[in-house]
């Protein structure tokens, strides 16, 4: 099952969605300028392809997901002003 959504942080859109994968879910949240994403994401491969990863973890709803906090981020997330630990809607201001 997949469900996406289109989700409004002050003046900033993104999409987010959740597909269901066995007993959890993947959890993304897509902006023009990167992506937040939960446990799956392997920031090897954001840093591999130069792009702006944000990975979160411990959440299964996409309302869980924005209410959390950054895990841990790709180079480039860093260099754009993304910080472990910094409140997911900050992020989304950054990525939309």
């Amino acid at each position: 099952m997949v469900t996406k959504r289109q989700v409004r942080i002050s003046d900033s859109y993104i999409e987010a969605f959740c597909i269901k994968l066995g007993r959890n879910n993947l959890i993304g949240l897509i902006g023009k300028k990167g992506y937040i994403m939960c446990g799956y994401l392997d920031l090897k491969t954001a840093d591999k392809f130069e792009e702006i990863g944000v990975k979160i973890t411990g959440v299964s709803t996409i309302d869980e997901a924005l209410k959390s906090k950054v895990h841990s981020l790709s180079h480039k997330a860093g260099k754009a002003g993304i910080f472990k630990g910094q409140p997911i809607k900050d992020v989304i201001k950054i990525i939309a």
